[in-house]
């Protein structure tokens, strides 16, 4: 069951919508997190993750 979002100073539901879904823009490892206080949307936070490829040392000539 979903609940409509209260407005948090002065945004409204889509501007909160909007939020959410350009922290999740492009995310490919990571999380977003959405922090309620009171029934209202009060922070949005994204992790992101890089994931880096180890370089062969084992060069052959």
């Amino acid at each position: 069951m979903s609940a409509p979002l209260r407005s948090l100073e002065g945004q409204d539901e889509t501007n909160i919508l909007r939020e959410i879904h350009s922290a999740l823009k492009g995310l490919r490892f990571g999380a977003v997190e959405i922090t309620v206080h009171n029934g209202q949307v009060v922070q949005i936070e994204r992790k992101e993750k890089f994931r880096l490829q180890a370089q062969n040392t084992n060069k052959t000539p």
